[in-house]
């Protein structure tokens, strides 16, 4: 087994040091757009009189400056809100329950209340639903990754709430950053299978354009391949979500178009357990035959007859972390977390 812990570190400049974050208000688009408050208003419940032309320029200005209407304004809600948004990619994937796990229980050790949603890794649903959350003025919001959409970056920075970004730290964050290098884990995962003595290593994933930490995994891996003279000897992308059942069908299809392959890197666990159920269906010996290297460090892969080769990541961890700092008001930063590789007996 080995550890890859990560110091926690201060971050370099981020969108929060760079720039204030005072809510934008609806005088903030009424000046942009060059008209009253009250037409602003209007514009946005849709009530009352106004041209075509005047509610083409209050939404042009709503999209350039991020703004967000508030739905608690005057209601009784209190000044200081206990809500905390935290907005995932999946339920079905355990990665994200766990995720879920240790950012409600430290939530509601602080007496936050928490509202999740899910966007099933579609960036324009998670602008949408940013956008939604946003409007009840909570006192911050979880989101995962680092990459999003302009239009929700924009949302996010204007609405002067706290945002934490969670499992990936290969690039800039707009505020709280909790997780861990996915370039690095790719990197990690190949050079033990090199060390291992295999050569002919195959990758079976699922779609990496809306899973951008899977696609940062990916160019960690084929990045160490390289530097051991290395080279995929096949891949196949499945294009849709993960499952243990893409795992299976997958690996079938990779096996059959090509040959010599003695190790296969999936993007993640539910994967490779499908590849390890291809192998016992096929006769075929893991890791004599093949060996199969996953990601997440599920406790599926630990409890299978073969405990699974893995990359285990501090989900719950992260999800505490973040929350406990956001609960905090505490400054922006970058909280690197590492991440263990466990050898297990799959390769």
């Amino acid at each position: 087994m080995e550890d890859h812990e990560g110091p926690q570190r201060p971050a370099a400049l981020t969108a929060r040091d760079a720039a204030p974050r005072r809510p934008v208000t609806l005088a903030d688009v009424a000046r942009e757009a060059r008209v009253g408050e009250s037409t602003v208003s209007r514009v946005l419940r849709s009530h009352g009189s106004f041209s075509a032309r005047t509610r083409a320029q209050v939404e042009a200005a709503v999209a350039r400056l991020g703004y967000v209407p508030n739905r608690i304004a005057g209601t009784l809600a209190s000044t200081g809100s206990r809500l905390i948004g935290i907005v995932i990619p999946s339920l079905t994937n355990i990665v994200f329950p766990d995720l879920l796990r240790g950012a409600t229980a430290a939530l509601d050790a602080e007496g936050f209340q928490s509202v999740i949603a899910v966007t099933d890794y579609d960036q324009d649903r998670e602008e949408a639903l940013v956008a939604s959350l946003l409007s009840w003025r909570p006192a911050g919001l979880i989101v995962t990754g680092l990459e999003h959409n302009p239009g929700t970056v924009r949302r996010l920075m204007a609405s002067g709430v706290r945002v934490a970004e969670l499992l990936d730290i290969d690039g800039r964050g707009l505020d709280i950053v909790v997780g861990y290098s996915n370039r690095a884990a790719g990197e990690a995962s190949a050079r033990h299978l090199v060390g291992r003595g295999y050569r002919r290593i195959a990758y079976l994933g699922h779609d990496l354009t809306r899973d951008r930490r899977a696609a940062k995994r990916y160019d960690g891996f084929r990045a160490a391949l390289a530097e051991a003279g290395l080279g995929l000897a096949g891949e196949e992308r499945i294009p849709a979500p993960s499952s243990v059942e893409a795992g299976r069908s997958g690996l079938a299809a990779l096996l059959a178009r090509t040959r010599g392959v003695d190790a296969v890197y999936f993007s993640n666990d539910d994967m490779a357990l499908g590849g390890y159920f291809h192998c016992l269906a096929a006769g075929l010996a893991v890791p004599d035959r093949l060996a199969l290297f996953g990601y997440n460090g599920l406790d599926v892969g630990r409890l299978m007859p073969q405990p699974l080769a893995t990359i285990r990541t501090p989900r719950v961890e992260a999800g505490a972390t973040a929350a406990r700092l956001l609960s905090a008001d505490a400054p922006a930063t970058v909280v690197d977390l590492g991440f263990e590789l466990i050898a297990g007996a799959t390769a």
